[in-house]
């Protein structure tokens, strides 16, 4: 894409009646019809280990458009029929794409090659790399971005993060596992080769705190690479008594010695973690 499509949407997006304009429209188009084919992407990994991604805040602007520019229309595939604004990803096969019904990707996000979506939802805007799968009745919000030999496990919702524009969206990095109906919202970071155990939540606003060392290390939104994450508390006192309010806790890492499935399993058996 041009800096002239950047241009046309981040005006358009100032002043929506220029969509009547046939230049600005067609600029969302284009820009809408560049991520359903993965040529652009709404957040940019980084070019080195450890760096930060970079979110393309007039990208999110043309899907907010994209719904402005669409009109309510009936789809029907086989015995499904869908009434919305957005149609559904086609050329799936092509694309090397297992999707198993009713799994659902919209136009507009982007599954690279041997990408598995079980009866599952990728919204648009959405990125899911290679290898990777999103399990039964898991959800990938709009924006978020999937990355390589991921596993999205059964009932997983990794939130969408539309508006503002400007706003990071939910990361998950290569090769992480994410339990059994695991909540990822807020932006949230998870580091490549992770593992989150089952019903884990993760906020902006959660404590996601490292128990390994002698003493307790506190983060939020991010959770390093190969860490072992499971649902945890921490004690504090109200006025009527003293409760458990709900957190994050990193209870170790994964091996470096074994593969990703095998660590897996290694990880789920030397720290009791459910999947």
């Amino acid at each position: 894409m041009t800096a002239t499509a950047q241009t046309l949407i981040e005006a358009a997006f100032a002043e929506r009646s220029l969509l009547q304009d046939k230049a600005h429209a067609q600029a969302v188009l284009d820009t809408i019809e560049a991520l359903d084919k993965g040529k652009l992407r709404v957040a940019s990994p980084p070019e080195t280990e450890g760096g930060e991604w970079t979110t393309h805040a007039w990208i999110k602007q043309a899907v907010l458009l994209y719904f402005a520019l669409r009109g309510m229309e009936k789809f029907e595939v086989g015995p499904f029929e869908f009434f919305d604004k957005i149609p559904l990803k086609r050329g799936l096969d092509k694309a090397n794409v297992r999707v198993v019904p009713p799994g659902t990707a919209r136009y507009g996000s982007f599954l690279e090659p041997s990408a598995i979506l079980m009866p599952g939802y990728v919204n648009i805007g959405a990125y899911v790399g290679a290898g990777s799968m999103v399990d039964t009745w898991a959800t990938v919000g709009s924006c978020a971005q999937i990355g390589r030999d991921v596993h999205l496990a059964g009932g997983v919702g990794i939130g969408g993060v539309l508006e503002p524009p400007g706003a990071t969206p939910v990361i998950i990095e290569d090769g992480a596992f994410v339990g059994s109906r695991c909540i990822v919202v807020d932006g949230v970071r998870v580091g490549r080769d992770a593992v989150l155990g089952a019903n884990t939540v993760l906020t902006k606003t959660m404590p996601i705190i490292d128990v390994t060392g002698p003493e307790p290390k506190e983060l939020r939104g991010y959770v390093p690479p190969r860490s072992v994450v499971v649902p945890g508390t921490r004690p504090k006192r109200f006025p009527a008594g003293e409760f458990g309010l709900p957190c994050a806790l990193i209870i170790g890492q994964r091996s470096e010695s074994t593969d990703r499935k095998v660590s897996l399993n290694a990880a789920l058996r030397d720290f009791g973690v459910s999947a």
